[in-house]
């Protein structure tokens, strides 16, 4: 089921990157060779009472501003407002209700999305109520007053939050269909690979309403299978601040990496790999999808015999967090090497749905132990009395154990990269290794 987008939108200085670190921040997993994307603080995963939903910070909106920098911040806030299933608009109590509060709620009533008032800096809730109901006048309905510093008043907040979420939201995931999401920087050539796959194809079997506001995902027949590929053109903007640029493509891509099973990360064959790049795939990689990178106008390069592994040894490089990924070079304008797309698709939707029965993944961890030692701690060594496969997309492994302490990231590598070696890379998917202390008879 894909998570609810929840957007904390309000002026700047209301204390939304307070409450937002607050509710998710404790929760947002770093992996520490994974690229900047969760240190951005752009998204994070979090959940109340079950229900699991992701969180967008955005910059303060000014209505009126003709500041550069105050006008981006009310770009970026707008891509959140249409990405979201619920938004949770912020005031300062302190601050009394000012007309820049009445042009952004005026805004929000337009977005047509369920608004949940969200009353900051009340630290005293018996003597500053008073103060809180003056917001009624925005025409929100009930404001539910907050301390996001010293965390108060989450409970009601969050409840009135899930309240709002969609009823059955993914359950367009019972369908089978593969969904694919083509994430990538802006101007890299999403829009023209998604025409291309469509256009080329003309067996558009039907058109699905997608989660973020005028985006479509195209269902597609291609040599009699059904793909279904979610674009994120549909929200395009212009930028003048490069940051922020870099922030409107981050909360697209969220968005779309959420509802698919497999990523094609576009890239700038005339770039080359960036560091936004990395943090786009940050993303897919994260969530453990399936992952295609796909280098984008690739005969707009001079080449030669050596061009193809130089870039490929460029893009290892950067994206060394996932090894296994799968790389194409393509022209979605020409349309050259865009049938190999499916190919990629089909086998990485394979390695993603593998399993590996328990008898033979024992096999594959007593030799790995026979060939490298497991590591050791003060006189403890680790012992690894067996693993089983517990789920699908990403491959997930369980490891019990003497101690879990004892399980070093690098062994844990080791042992990934024999199951890897064993059944062909499984290319194009993260594999996913649990370990469990159990103790011994």
């Amino acid at each position: 089921m894909s998570r609810p987008f929840v957007a904390v939108v309000g002026r700047p200085n209301v204390g939304k990157s307070t409450l937002f670190n607050a509710l998710a921040g404790e929760r947002i997993s770093i992996v520490k060779d994974t690229p900047g994307v969760t240190r951005d603080r752009i998204y994070a995963d979090t959940s109340w009472l079950d229900r699991d939903f992701t969180m967008i910070d955005t910059g303060g909106i000014e209505p009126e501003s003709s500041d550069i920098i105050l006008s981006q911040m009310r770009e970026q806030a707008m891509i959140a407002i249409e990405t979201a299933d619920v938004i949770i608009f912020m005031v300062d109590v302190k601050q009394g209700l000012v007309d820049a509060d009445d042009k952004v709620a005026d805004m929000l009533r337009r977005s047509k999305k369920p608004v949940v008032l969200c009353v900051n800096k009340v630290d005293n809730f018996e003597k500053m109520m008073p103060n809180v109901y003056e917001f009624y006048n925005l025409g929100l309905g009930d404001p539910f007053p907050v301390s996001a510093a010293s965390k108060l008043g989450f409970g009601e907040l969050l409840d009135e939050v899930i309240s709002h979420f969609p009823e059955g939201s993914g359950s367009d995931e019972d369908d089978d269909t593969p969904r694919i999401a083509i994430v990538g920087k802006p101007n890299v050539g999403k829009s023209s690979l998604v025409n291309k796959l469509v256009g080329e194809e003309r067996l558009i079997v039907s058109d699905i309403a997608g989660t973020t506001r005028d985006a479509v995902d195209a269902r597609v027949k291609s040599h009699g299978k059904d793909y279904i590929f979610i674009d994120t053109a549909g929200l395009r903007r212009k930028s003048k601040i490069k940051e922020d640029l870099e922030r409107f493509s981050i909360i697209r891509a969220v968005a779309a990496v959420e509802k698919a099973d497999v990523v094609i990360v576009m890239i700038d064959a005339t770039e080359g790999v960036t560091e936004q790049d990395a943090k786009i795939a940050g993303i897919a990689h994260d969530r453990g999808k399936g992952i295609i990178v796909a280098v984008n106008k690739w005969d707009a390069l001079e080449k030669n015999d050596k061009t193809m592994k130089e870039h490929e040894a460029r893009i290892r490089q950067t994206l060394s967090f996932m090894a296994y990924a799968e790389i194409i070079y393509i022209s979605a304008k020409s349309g050259q090497r865009i049938g190999k797309i499916y190919e990629s698709i089909d086998r990485v939707i394979e390695n993603q749905n593998m399993r590996i029965a328990t008898g033979v993944l024992n096999e594959i961890i007593a030799e790995a132990v026979v060939l490298q030692q497991p590591p050791s701690d003060k006189g403890k060594r680790l012992k690894i009395f067996y693993g089983t496969q517990v789920s699908v997309k990403p491959p997930t492994f369980v490891m019990f154990v003497n101690d879990k302490k004892l399980m070093h990231f690098s062994y844990e590598r080791y042992l990934e990269n024999r199951i890897r070696e064993t059944f062909g890379g499984f290319t194009g998917t993260s594999i996913k290794i649990i370990t469990r202390t159990r103790k011994e008879n």
